[in-house]
C-alpha cells in the first residue's frame, strides 16, 4: 500500500477516532460512566468543550510549522480535519451556553453578547470559525480562488479571540489561558519570522 492510500485508509480514520475521544469522555461523564461533571455540570461542559476547541485550533495551526521544520509534507493532509474538529468542539461549547445556560432565551442571549465583553469576543470567534467551516470543502475552495486563502487567514484572528475570551472568563487562576497564549504567540511568531525570511530571500535574489 502506497503512502497516499495509507494516509487515506489507515491514518486518517485513526486520527478521526482519536479526535473523538474527548467528546466520548464528556458523554461518558454525562451518564456517569467514565466520571462526573461535578457540582456545576453546565459550566463544566462549557469549559471542557471550549478547552478542546482551543486545543484543536492550536493543533491545526501547528501543522504548517511542523511540516516546514520536519519536511513531512503529509502532515498537511490532516489540517482540514483538525480545523473541523476545532469548529465541532467550539460549536458544542456555544450550544451548551445557548441551550443549557441561556435556555434559548433571546433577551438573555442578546444581553450576554452585547454587555459582557468576554462573550462578545467569544461569539465573534465562533462566527469566524463558522465561516471557515462552511467554506472548507475543495469545491468551494476552487470556486473562491484567491479569496479563499484570504478568508481562511482569519483563523489567526479566531485563535487570538478564543484565547482572549478564555483569559477574560477566568476569574482566579489564569495559568491555562496563559499557556494557550504562549503557544499561540509562538505559532504566530514563527509565521511572521518565516514570512520575513521569504521576503529577504526574494529581495536578495530578484528575478531577472
Amino acid at each position: 500500500m502506497d503512502a497516499t492510500r495509507q494516509i487515506r485508509f489507515i491514518w486518517k480514520p485513526l486520527v478521526f477516532l482519536t479526535c473523538l475521544i474527548p467528546a466520548a469522555l464528556i458523554v461518558g461523564d454525562i451518564f456517569a460512566i467514565t466520571g462526573t461533571l461535578g457540582a456545576n455540570p453546565v459550566e463544566e461542559l462549557q469549559d471542557r468543550f471550549g478547552n478542546w476547541g482551543l486545543r484543536f485550533i492550536l493543533l491545526a495551526l501547528s501543522v504548517t510549522p511542523l511540516r516546514q521544520i520536519s519536511g513531512w509534507n503529509w502532515l498537511s493532509r490532516f489540517r482540514r480535519m483538525l480545523g473541523l474538529f476545532a469548529f465541532f468542539y467550539v460549536l458544542m461549547h456555544f450550544l451548551t451556553w445557548l441551550v443549557l445556560d441561556q435556555g434559548l432565551l433571546l433577551s438573555a442571549i442578546a444581553e450576554d453578547i452585547f454587555e459582557r465583553p468576554f462573550i462578545t469576543i467569544g461569539f465573534c470567534a465562533f462566527l469566524i470559525l463558522l465561516a471557515l467551516a462552511a467554506t472548507s470543502t475543495a469545491r468551494i475552495r476552487r470556486s473562491m480562488g484567491r479569496r479563499w486563502q484570504k478568508l481562511h487567514n482569519a483563523v489567526y484572528v479566531a485563535a487570538i479571540l478564543g484565547v482572549w475570551h478564555y483569559w477574560w472568563q477566568v476569574k482566579l487562576d489564569a495559568t491555562d489561558p496563559a499557556i494557550y497564549a504562549v503557544i499561540l504567540a509562538f505559532l504566530l511568531g514563527y509565521r511572521i519570522w518565516r514570512s520575513r525570511q521569504k521576503k529577504t530571500r526574494l529581495a536578495s535574489n530578484p528575478a531577472t
